[in-house]
């Protein structure tokens, strides 16, 4: 049927064609954009991908997460420093320059890199992180081993260079997140393109913890090595290293034999790593691993300001708030300060010890009640500069006894006020008759030494007081025994008060007061006008008094007590510390003479007992009314050196008695306080020449107080008739009477040795 014609393919009303042909059986599909479930295929083929699907969702999804992260990296900012990061201890450095103490709530001191050995650093970017001065900030195998290890159960690991530490140690917290690590990555991106390497490794160094409450390098190195970074070997900078990996574990390495072993292998490990990144040859591994594992020193956590460390930071930190209004307690919070004192490790010690030894000879507060509460102060002064050399202020913070014995005013003084009457009477004079002008004072001039006489003030009215039945001062001395007219230099040598109270009326408190903070007493720790002001109702401190008679020591040259040289923050040194520049206080011929007295009170006065000192000294007792503080302030050319005693319930805080203290009926200044004095000097001058002092020179004729007789020496002492007028005595030698008790120290408005 050649002649039959094909018909045409007849369209549905829809206009597609119906099947036909070789098209018989097939569905015309319409196309679609994702052929997902596949077209055209059935049972499981429908839901096989093909390549080309494959190829475009894996550039799909790179593409997102590359956009995610591009837009999280452009809009994600370096946030501030955590507060803490910026926390640093301040550190106080005794005068050699190790270190005294620290102090703050976070143990740490930053540095510079320079601070930093070279080797040091090859160190810790050996073990941490080898490619740091070529990478970006990111290690992504580290990364990806990270991942592959949360991936298999285990916890979120770091994988993470210095600068991505760094970042986690300065910036963020120390959760183990992905979203953290998240953010560590991208903050560490930025910071590689805008921080330089040696700026990101500085801080790292500065913000690692290495355990032992060591906080940044400088810290760790001085809590396992007792050394400035600066003087760190390779071989304990690889101690370090290992530490930051481990720091629970390796800061017990001084004690625990696990902690050690571990520590070594760590240690081991990380100067083959150096040697493997070319920092270190094998030559110079075998010379380290030979001299050994640099074992970290002993470590006693929690010591804090203990013994004397407590009164000399605080003295150090008054100090500096005192000379810079910008260092407050806030600033000095947050810590960063370097402060450099005066304190001589060695006197500190040494004073501390004689204290001690003394306190332990002498009393026995467990079977002797009258011995409790019994607490010294003293201060070492050196004349020449003024610095604060040593102080003893208390048994300790640990005994919670905050408060500084040695800095404390409160404390009368007694007759060591006198040497500051003599030396205002030798340079101002003294009115001795009503009207006239000052007359010429020397040690020689001779005043009533009674006891029970009536003072006169300048214009020849007697000084009255209250407390007298009369309504008139009667001023009295330690004992009743009548001295006589003496001299000045015997009154000062037996500690005789009448004579130095009438010289102070006669000198004027005006002149006087000028001459105590000329000598560097503070006017607040001055007493008011009153006859006992002559004879130490004053309360400066030990540090104050051990200045002023180191004015005498310099002939005259007074160099205000200090203790601190130098202050820096954050590397930055601070103005105004500069050495106080001793001024002339005194003219020399003045200090001189006083010199010379105060010799008296130790070669044959009140205090004999330093004489043990064996050198050439001077000094003077004090001890006050009802004995409720005893002193000694004594000195050579070389150092000055004040010792205080008294008494004070911590339940009740005033002074009280000292009587029965030690077993003895009456404390004196010559007693307790002198021993504590001599063994001190003894230590601390030991090695030192003795030297002598500058000879006096003559202040010519001095005035003797009216009615005084003309000198008579007798070859045998006869107590002079009593009286308490002027005009009735005759002069008397200056050795007690046979069976009269040696005169003690005591001082008070009435009474004073």
């Amino acid at each position: 049927m050649s002649g039959t014609r094909r018909r045409p393919p007849q369209r549905t009303s829809s206009g597609r064609r119906a099947a036909g042909g070789r098209g018989r059986g097939r569905t015309d599909v319409r196309k679609r954009l994702i052929d997902y479930p596949r077209a055209g295929r059935t049972g499981p083929r429908r839901w096989l991908p093909s390549w080309r699907q494959v190829l475009a969702s894996f550039l799909l999804c790179v593409g997102a997460v590359a956009a995610a992260v591009g837009y999280a990296y452009a809009t994600i900012s370096v946030p501030d420093p955590n507060p803490q990061t910026l926390l640093q201890n301040n550190v106080y450095y005794w005068s050699d320059g190790t270190v005294l103490a620290t102090d703050g709530s976070v143990n740490r001191e930053n540095v510079t890199l320079a601070q930093v050995p070279a080797d040091v650093q090859g160190d810790f970017i050996a073990a941490e992180n080898a490619s740091f001065y070529t990478d970006p900030g990111i290690d992504p195998q580290g990364v990806a081993r990270a991942l592959v290890h949360m991936a298999e159960g285990g916890s979120v690991q770091s994988g993470s260079t210095i600068t991505q530490q760094f970042v986690k140690n300065t910036y963020l917290d120390q959760s183990q997140t992905l979203s953290r690590k998240f953010k560590e990555l991208l903050i560490s991106a930025k910071i590689g393109a805008s921080m330089s390497k040696q700026q990101i490794l500085q801080g790292y160094l500065n913000t690692c913890f290495f355990g032992r409450q060591a906080n940044g390098i400088q810290a760790a190195a001085r809590v396992y090595y007792g050394l400035p970074v600066e003087k760190l070997t390779v071989s304990q900078g690889a101690f370090l290293a290992a530490a930051v990996n481990e720091p629970s574990l390796f800061q017990y390495a001084d004690a625990d034999p696990r902690a050690r072993a571990q520590a070594q292998a760590r240690w081991s490990w990380v100067l083959d790593r150096m040697v493997k990144t070319g920092r270190l040859t094998q030559q110079q591994r075998a010379r380290i691993a030979a001299a050994g594992f640099p074992a970290p020193r002993k470590w006693a956590p929690g010591s804090g300001l203990t013994g004397q460390t407590g009164y000399l930071v605080q003295l150090a930190r008054s100090y500096v708030q005192a000379h810079d209004p910008g260092v407050t307690d806030g600033s000095l919070s947050r810590g960063g300060y370097q402060i450099h004192t005066t304190f001589d490790r060695k006197k500190t010690a040494e004073l501390a010890r004689a204290v001690a030894k003394v306190r332990a000879e002498r009393l026995d507060p467990a079977h002797r009640a009258a011995d409790r509460n019994v607490q010294a102060g003293a201060a070492s002064v050196d004349p020449a500069t003024g610095r604060i050399l040593a102080v003893y202020g208390g048994p300790g913070y640990q005994q919670a006894h905050y408060s500084d014995n040695a800095d404390t005013s409160g404390v009368p003084v007694g007759s060591t006020f006198k040497p500051l009457v003599l030396a205002s009477a030798l340079q101002y004079g003294a009115v001795l008759k009503p009207g006239t002008p000052p007359a010429p004072i020397t040690p020689g001039s001779r005043f009533d030494g009674d006891d029970g006489i009536q003072i006169k003030d300048r214009q020849g009215d007697y000084v009255t007081d209250d407390k007298d039945p009369t309504g008139l001062l009667h001023q009295h001395n330690d004992t009743p025994h009548r001295w006589g007219y003496i001299s000045l230099r015997t009154a000062m040598e037996q500690s005789v008060n009448t004579p130095y109270v009438q010289l102070g009326e006669d000198v004027g408190y005006g002149d006087v007061a000028r001459t105590a903070k000329t000598l560097g007493l503070r006017p607040e720790s001055l007493a008011a006008p009153s006859a006992g002001f002559y004879i130490g109702t004053s309360t400066p401190s030990a540090i104050r008094m051990a200045g002023a008679y180191a004015t005498f020591a310099a002939s005259g040259m007074q160099a205000t007590p200090y203790s601190v040289t130098k202050v820096t923050h954050d590397g930055a040194v601070l103005p105004g510390f500069t050495a106080p520049a001793p001024v002339r206080a005194l003219p020399a011929a003045v200090a001189d003479n006083v010199t010379d007295v105060l010799r008296g009170v130790i070669t044959r006065g009140t205090g004999t007992r330093a004489q043990a000192l064996g050198r050439t000294a001077a000094g003077k007792t004090g001890t006050t009314d009802d004995y409720r503080s005893a002193w000694f302030i004594g000195y050579t050319r070389q150092l000055a050196t004040s010792v205080v005693l008294f008494k004070e319930d911590p339940a009740h805080p005033q002074l009280q008695s000292l009587a029965g203290v030690g077993g003895l009926q009456k404390v004196f200044g010559g007693d307790i306080p002198t021993e504590i004095w001599t063994a001190y000097m003894r230590n601390a001058l030991s090695g030192l020449p003795d030297l002598p002092f500058p000879a006096p020179a003559p202040l010519g004729h001095g005035s003797n107080e009216p009615g005084a007789p003309s000198p008579s020496p007798r070859p045998t002492h006869t107590p002079a008739k009593h009286a308490t007028r002027p005009g009735k005595h005759t002069p008397v030698t200056t050795t007690p009477a046979p069976g009269l008790p040696a005169p003690g120290p005591r001082c008070h408005a009435h009474k004073c040795r």
